[in-house]
């Protein structure tokens, strides 16, 4: 067991967290997301029984986003045409505002196609079973700064 680490984070996602560098990405994708196949060159790691909010607050605890980009996180715009309602992203927003002084700035969508060819060059894939439709989340990693660490003794 550790201290203050969510409980719900397994120990392969904590391990890929702490594997990725400053710029990398990671998705939190919902249920609908071809995770498998987006992610032939990412590490894919299943959560079927956790939707996106659980997972995003747990990893921003614990997760610096990228402050040297105006926008570190991404969502699937809608289609044009579609009569789609994301009421979702009003939780992600509110969650990454918990985390990350910038709140609702730090968000970009991005076209649905290219956010694809964005996912394919991710770091990892979080496979979740979220239900809403354009709830996929995309986080770039960040660096930690002094304050952000505890004490250590003999410094």
């Amino acid at each position: 067991m550790l201290k203050n680490v969510p409980q719900i984070l397994p120990p392969v996602l904590l391990k890929v967290l702490c594997e990725m560098g400053h710029s990398d990405r990671i998705l939190i994708a919902d249920g609908n997301f071809p995770s498998e196949s987006m992610g032939r060159n990412a590490i894919v790691i299943r959560m079927d029984g956790y939707d996106v909010p659980a997972v995003l607050d747990a990893i921003l605890q614990i997760f610096p986003l990228d402050e040297a980009v105006d926008k570190p996180v991404s969502l699937t715009q809608v289609m044009p045409g579609e009569d789609v309602e994301t009421p979702i992203w009003d939780v992600y927003k509110e969650i990454v505002a918990k985390y990350d002084r910038r709140g609702a700035e730090c968000f970009r969508e991005v076209e649905r196609f290219a956010f694809y060819d964005e996912a394919r060059t991710a770091y990892a894939i979080v496979s979740t079973g979220e239900r809403a439709l354009y709830g996929n989340i995309m986080l770039q990693k960040g660096v930690l700064r002094e304050n952000d660490y505890l004490p250590v003794y003999g410094r």
